[in-house]
């Protein structure tokens, strides 16, 4: 069974940037049992609706502002895989879920796989965030797609701890109140713990 990987990328520079951060995630890549295949899932594709990339050669997105234009140079020509897109749909059904031909590869997830693969030999796919849902039907649909780690689908979460750049920058909603949940909930290991934590996170939430 392959691992679920969760990448805080931080600031997009990383993805052109040589440091222990980087370093680990390339160490990740040697370390981890080669994949057939990776989903991933960026906190930069938050919209209102679940969907999943399904063209073969998804775009490298550049959805950023005002960095060197050494990182608008940056490609990561990773194949994608329409199989594997429809193999999740089928998973969330009766859940709607969209295949999109517009979207590809965003910084949230080229940062870190083009340390982690540097090659772009490992086809990728990417899943949306439904902007309008709780934590709760999120947490459902990790539950759904865990059997892919089985079929040799390496299941890779990016963003960061806290990604509400709605508040952070632009202040049209309201900030989520992360504190005190998340102190009590990283002491817990065991899942059904880790659920309640989840349910607390979505009543704070905006």
């Amino acid at each position: 069974m392959l691992p679920a990987i969760f990448f805080g990328h931080g600031n997009p520079m990383n993805a052109v940037w040589n440091n222990r951060y980087t370093e680990a995630w390339r160490r990740i890549g040697v370390e981890t049992p080669r994949p057939k295949a990776i989903l991933s899932i960026s906190a930069h594709w938050f919209v209102p609706e679940t969907g999943v990339t399904i063209t073969t050669a998804p775009k490298t997105i550049h959805d950023f502002g005002g960095f060197p234009r050494e990182l608008y140079q940056v490609q990561y020509p990773a194949p994608g895989d329409p199989e594997l897109a429809r193999r999740v749909q089928r998973m969330l059904a009766p859940l709607p879920v969209t295949l999109d031909e517009s979207w590809g590869l965003d910084h949230g997830t080229w940062s870190v796989l083009r340390h982690a693969y540097p090659d772009a030999d490992v086809p990728v796919v990417q899943l949306s965030i439904d902007e309008t849902r709780p934590a709760a039907f999120h947490f459902e649909i990790g539950r759904k797609l865990a059997p892919l780690r089985d079929e040799n689908i390496l299941i890779v979460g990016s963003g960061n701890l806290i990604h509400n750049l709605h508040a952070y920058a632009w202040g049209r909603r309201g900030s989520i109140r992360l504190g005190r949940p998340l102190r009590r909930s990283r002491t817990r290991d065991d899942a059904s713990r880790r659920r309640p934590a989840a349910n607390r996170l979505r009543k704070t939430g905006p």
